[in-house]
């Protein structure tokens, strides 16, 4: 899906204005449908955009740039079991990707895909965490559970990302290895 930055660029701004307008809204009402429509707004302007900041924090820190030695990225042989047992071979090509050019072998080498890769797994690592700051919402707004699921719904979310990242990273590290023993 080539346009997935721009569609989630525009949901993000979107739900930020919803958020505002029925922010306003909720001054002169009963807060009763503005405040949740407020609400939820809010909270999906903050998911969103807090995907889309943390992945530009990344990629200019980062430039795409992982060291594929470090202990981080490597797999653990429990992983391998586990990713059998979900079946990602079979959804991982389902997945969207907010840049696929980023992946294509047509366009980059497999060193630096495997190093987005890396990057890649960071920044849904990182929105795992981040996921869960919406739970102090609901010290204002109550409604604890609300902020509960939607939170873990988005951390799951993420976290289907960084298994696929490191279901297919030892995959191209191999191919990288045999490449250059070829040479």
């Amino acid at each position: 899906m080539q346009d997935m930055s721009r569609v989630m660029n525009v949901a993000t701004v979107f739900c930020f204005l919803a958020a505002i307008f029925f922010g306003i809204c909720c001054r002169g009402s009963d807060r009763g449908i503005c405040l949740t429509l407020a609400v939820t707004f809010g909270t999906i302007a903050y998911h969103l955009g807090m995907r889309l900041l943390v992945g530009l924090l990344f990629s200019v820190g980062m430039k795409n740039r992982a060291d594929l030695t470090k202990k981080w990225y490597q797999t653990n042989p429990w992983e391998r079991e586990l990713y059998r047992c979900l079946k990602v071979k079979k959804w991982k090509d389902r997945m969207p990707a907010y840049r696929p050019d980023t992946f294509s072998s047509k366009k980059h080498i497999w060193d630096e895909i495997a190093q987005a890769m890396c990057q890649s797994e960071l920044v849904h690592e990182t929105n795992i965490i981040l996921s869960f700051v919406p739970l102090a919402a609901s010290l204002c707004f109550g409604s604890f559970w609300v902020f509960f699921i939607t939170s873990l719904c988005s951390a799951v979310f993420d976290l289907l990302f960084v298994m696929m990242q490191r279901y297919n990273r030892p995959r191209i590290v191999s191919m990288i290895l045999r490449q250059r023993q070829n040479l």
